[in-house]
C-alpha cells in the first residue's frame, strides 16, 4: 500500500511451548519492528500465554500440544485473515535476533522474493556439532530435490508472502514444517532467497530430539510427492 512502511505491512508469528523465561522480552524487541506480534501457545502449562498479553501481543492457544507446524499454521492463517501482506516466523526461545527483521523485508523488496530464510551457515560452527550435521544433511537432500542451492533449509527465521502462502497444500504438523514450506514455495515457482542470520543458542535445551525428529523428517521426504515445476494453473502469479 503506497505510503506504508514495509514493517507496517508485516506481523510477526511465534510459536510457543512453555517459554515464560523468554517469551516476554523477546515480544516487546519484536514489537519495535512489526506492526503486530501473534503468540501461539501450542498448549503451554507455564505463563508463556499470559506474559505474551502483557508484552503486547495477540495471542491464539491450542487446548493442547499439537506441534510446530500446527502452532506456525494458526498464526498465519490468523495473519491473512488479519488482512497483512507479510508474515517473519521466530522461534520463541530467543536464537533470533528480532533487529534484523528490516533486513528480511529489504531482501524481499530488491529481489521480489516471496520467501526469504534465515542462513547460519556461514556461522555453523556455533551450532552444537550433531545439529550441524543433521541440518547440512537435510539442506543437501532438499537442494538435491530441487536441483538449487538451498544453504540452511532448517531455520524457522523466514519471512513469507502471506497471500502466496495461502495458495500452497502445507499439511506438516511438526519440525518438518520448515521443509515442506520451503519445497512447496519453490514447486509453485516463487522466488526464495536467503539471508545471512547469527547462530545465537538458546538458553534452554533445543525442543528438537534428533532421533525421532529426523526419522520423522526422512518418512515425510520418502512419502512427499511434491516435484520442482513451473507454476502450475491454480497457483496465481503474484504482483512484487
Amino acid at each position: 500500500m503506497e505510503g506504508v512502511s514495509p514493517c507496517e505491512q508485516c506481523v510477526a508469528i511465534i510459536p510457543c511451548w512453555n517459554e515464560s523465561a523468554t517469551i516476554g522480552p523477546l515480544v516487546r524487541r519484536v514489537r519495535a519492528q512489526v506492526a503486530e506480534v501473534i503468540v501461539v501457545d501450542d498448549g503451554s502449562t507455564d505463563m508463556t500465554a499470559e506474559l505474551a498479553l502483557t508484552a503486547g501481543a495477540r495471542v491464539e492457544r491450542h487446548d493442547r500440544r499439537r506441534g510446530k507446524g500446527a502452532a506456525l499454521h494458526t498464526g498465519l492463517e490468523r495473519a491473512w485473515k488479519l488482512g497483512s501482506r507479510w508474515a517473519i516466523t521466530l522461534d520463541g526461545d530467543g536464537q533470533h535476533a528480532p533487529e534484523q527483521i528490516p533486513g528480511f523485508l529489504q531482501r524481499a523488496h530488491l529481489t521480489g522474493a516471496m520467501l526469504v530464510v534465515g542462513n547460519r551457515m556461514t556461522g555453523a560452527a556455533a551450532m552444537p556439532r550433531l545439529r550441524r550435521l543433521v541440518n547440512r544433511w537435510m539442506s543437501r537432500q532438499l537442494s538435491r530435490r530441487t536441483d538449487r542451492c538451498l544453504p540452511d533449509s532448517q531455520c524457522g527465521f523466514r519471512l513469507l508472502r502471506l497471500d502466496a502462502w495461502a495458495q500452497l497444500p502445507i499439511q506438516s504438523q511438526h519440525f518438518e514444517v520448515e521443509s515442506e514450506t520451503l519445497l512447496a514455495f519453490i514447486a509453485a515457482g516463487f522466488r526464495v532467497e536467503f539471508l545471512p542470520v547469527p547462530v545465537i543458542l538458546a538458553s534452554r535445551p533445543s525442543r528438537i530430539h534428533v532421533l525421532p525428529d529426523t526419522w520423522r523428517w526422512f518418512r515425510w521426504l520418502r512419502q512427499s510427492r511434491q516435484r520442482t515445476r513451473p507454476p502450475t494453473a491454480d497457483v496465481v502469479p503474484l504482483p512484487t
